[in-house]
């Protein structure tokens, strides 16, 4: 059996960003982190992000939701800022809430979430790019 071919970064990159709306885990109401930098990088590219986090009622004005499966509408894909073991419970989390595109930010990989995606079967960016400089961020 042959096996399928393997995308390059290059082509996740562009089927994550072929949606609209997107989730955020570890957006947060401090502008100068990195998830709330996320979020607001989706706004300013015009597309619908939904902010994750398990305390948080709103982040940037946005409703925040508490866990992957709250989210109120199917997301084209989720956006992770979070330590890494935090991370390896999200993979899970993602695959039972239907999410099949992850975008693991600098920071928030490990071998194990890695591991885990490929298992579930879920298309994975990481150890690359930050979303903010593809998307080219104006803080």
């Amino acid at each position: 059996m042959k096996s399928p071919e393997r995308k390059s970064t290059e082509q996740r990159i562009a089927e994550f960003l072929d949606g609209t709306v997107y989730a955020v885990a570890g957006a947060s109401n401090d502008r100068g982190k990195y998830g709330n930098m996320v979020l607001r990088c989706y706004v300013q590219a015009g597309r619908r992000a939904h902010p994750v986090h398990p305390s948080l009622e709103e982040v940037e004005g946005i409703a925040a939701y508490r866990t992957l499966a709250d989210l109120p509408e199917p997301v084209h894909g989720l956006s992770i800022i979070t330590p890494p073991p935090v991370t390896e419970r999200l993979v899970e989390q993602a695959a039972a809430a239907g999410i099949r595109r992850l975008w693991m930010q600098p920071g928030a990989e490990s071998q194990a979430a890695l591991d885990r995606a490929a298992e579930l079967g879920l298309e994975t960016i990481a150890r690359g790019p930050c979303l903010l400089v593809v998307l080219g961020f104006r803080g």
